[in-house]
């Protein structure tokens, strides 16, 4: 609970100092353990990790997995930056970074680990660092795409007049991105990191428990536990690890995202102050003195880096992205559209060579199949969660009262919850058809709710006050206000959105209760078939249309929504 005076948010020296520093200290020394159980060797199938349905084993599975959730975030951070930033910055860039982000987001963690488990496992051979790192980078797959969208999203719009003036001031590219794109673009980072985090622990199973090319490889955590729990029909199991994880989330969310979103709080672009948002634990954080002291000692050099990066780095005009000739891009497009021809050529004479034209064909009718669920998921979670997501962004009381709840819903891995789901449609007779729709939802659906939130809470409190003051309310709020203000936001978590349905197809279009497994028709069950049994052809069959069916859909609807969306919808 938030401390609500300033006389209470004062700790003395020594409890603020010894809060942080013994919080600090066992952080380090629960990480360095962890990470020292990496160490170990595999040399399969001899030396392998094993896993025990215990419970007592569960803080450790669940240190282990989050270790690998945070490393991943980190990794997702870094990428995020560095791709948001040159596909915001460079046309050129632009034109094939933007597109391919959608079909890296299209392809299935399964997809990605097929290619990386023998690779990695290779490349560390005889460790565990291998599998560790296999698994890592499959969070970050579930993790990345989202949050450079976000990203992306945010540099595109940053409002004109802003621009205008860090030209006018002559900032560097360094300057420009520190103090102007990146405090921009902190509220919707935030809560889709946070969102990309939940995607993280949805794919946990998945990336811990890997059965690819006829192999079973597991690492110890949380998400392997459950895959053991399941295979074992053990209910019990099953309930622990949800308690397990219930309470992972929370503190991950009183720690991690709450102080985040606390801070973040303070970027957004308005003219008069708003009500500052509270929390015990940044209270804390200010109050001690250790922080200080650390940027004291590390505040000279920080600097002296940061004036190096703005002397580097050139002062960038306005009317960079136009600047380049109409010959020159000509040339550019023409490598582009050759390249992806000959991949797309050579895809396809693998494809048909291996499966024949009538395998595509089915595969495709599939894919209608999953793209029919994942438009139903889209249209229901915009009629639910766009109401609910404005309501919670425009008032700071119940974001506190509510993002508990919401961090639990949209972090809490989906998955666990589907052997009782399965129970559930064995019982009462329900087609995985139809079920597969609801499980898809669970897995998808907070990521428009997330950048809903982030859009609401990103506009400024002076419109706020302005249509309050004119009397703007119902539809009309919605149309002059609420709408423009957020429909950015929306269209990035409508995208992600429908990338993550498609991903979650994988493994909700099939499902296990032990030996009983339940099957739907589409493009997810198939991939998943392809890539247990090691069917090459199939796999890339299946991920090649999967790709073909969001970048189709990203040139006739999401493309064309981005554009109104920096037309029409942006902040000047």
């Amino acid at each position: 609970m938030g401390l609500r005076t300033e006389s209470e948010s004062r700790l003395s020296f020594g409890a603020a100092d010894l809060a942080v520093g013994l919080g600090t200290l066992a952080l380090l020394y629960v990480a360095a353990r962890v990470g020292a159980e990496s160490l170990v060797k595999f040399r399969p199938p001899d030396v392998i990790p094993t896993i025990s349905l215990d419970p007592r084993n569960l803080p450790n599975y669940a240190a282990r997995s989050t270790l690998r959730m945070f490393l991943a975030l980190g990794l997702s951070t870094l990428f995020t930056f560095v791709y948001g930033y040159a596909a915001a910055r460079s046309r050129r860039a632009e034109r094939v970074l933007v597109p391919l982000l959608d079909i890296l987001q299209s392809v299935p963690v399964l997809g990605f680990l097929s290619i990386t488990v023998t690779l990695f496992i290779a490349l560390f051979r005889g460790s565990l660092l291998g599998l560790e790192a296999a698994s890592i980078f499959a969070i970050f797959t579930g993790q990345a795409w989202n949050m450079t969208f976000s990203f992306y999203q945010s540099l595109r719009t940053v409002p004109a007049e802003l621009n205008e003036m860090a030209t006018l001031y002559g900032l560097s590219r360094w300057e420009r991105f520190t103090r102007l794109e990146l405090p921009s673009s902190v509220i919707g980072l935030v809560w889709n990191g946070m969102m990309s985090f939940g995607g993280g622990w949805f794919f946990l199973a998945a990336s811990e428990s890997i059965s690819v090319l006829n192999r079973q490889y597991t690492l110890p955590g949380l998400g392997s536990y459950v895959a053991s729990a399941i295979a074992a029909r053990d209910l019990h199991a099953i309930g622990w690890a949800i308690v397990t994880m219930v309470i992972l989330v929370l503190l991950i969310d009183q720690f991690f995202w709450k102080p985040l979103v606390t801070i973040a709080d303070r970027y957004k672009l308005e003219l008069s102050a708003g009500e500052e948002r509270r929390f015990w634990v940044v209270d804390l954080w200010r109050a001690a003195s250790l922080p200080a002291l650390f940027e004291k000692i590390l505040g000279p050099s920080i600097s002296s880096v940061d004036r190096l990066l703005s002397r580097l780095t050139k002062v960038e005009p306005q009317a960079e992205r136009k600047s380049t000739s109409k010959t020159s891009d000509s040339v550019f497009n023409t490598v582009v559209a050759v390249i992806a021809a000959g991949l797309f050529v050579a895809a396809v004479r693998f494809v048909l060579s291996s499966v024949g034209v009538a395998e595509v064909g089915h595969a495709a009718l599939l894919g209608l199949a999953t793209a029919a669920r994942v438009v139903a998921l889209l249209v229901f979670s915009t009629i639910v969660w766009t109401p609910i997501g404005v309501a919670i962004g425009f008032n700071p009381k119940l974001a506190r009262l509510t993002q508990p709840l919401v961090q639990i819903c949209a972090s809490f891995p989906a998955n666990f919850l589907f052997p009782f789901a399965t129970l559930a449609f064995l019982r009462f007779g329900i087609h995985l058809n139809w079920g597969s729709m609801l499980l898809m939802a669970l897995g998808a659906q907070w990521y428009l709710l997330f950048n809903v939130i982030g859009g609401a809470q990103a506009v400024p409190n002076d419109l706020r006050e302005m249509a309050t003051s004119i009397g703007l309310r119902g539809f009309r709020k919605w149309r002059f206000l609420i709408g423009p203000g957020i429909f950015g936001s929306w269209v990035t978590g409508a995208i992600t959105a429908s990338g993550g349905a498609w991903n979650a197809s994988i493994v909700a279009e099939v499902v296990s209760w032990g030996n009983t497994t339940l099957k739907a028709a589409g493009l997810g069950a198939y991939i998943a078939d392809a890539t247990s049994t090691g069917d090459w052809p199939r796999i890339v069959l299946g991920v090649g249309l999967m790709s073909l069916f969001v970048v189709t859909l990203n040139h006739i609807v999401w493309k064309p929504l981005y554009r109104l969306a920096q037309a029409r919808f942006q902040l000047s």
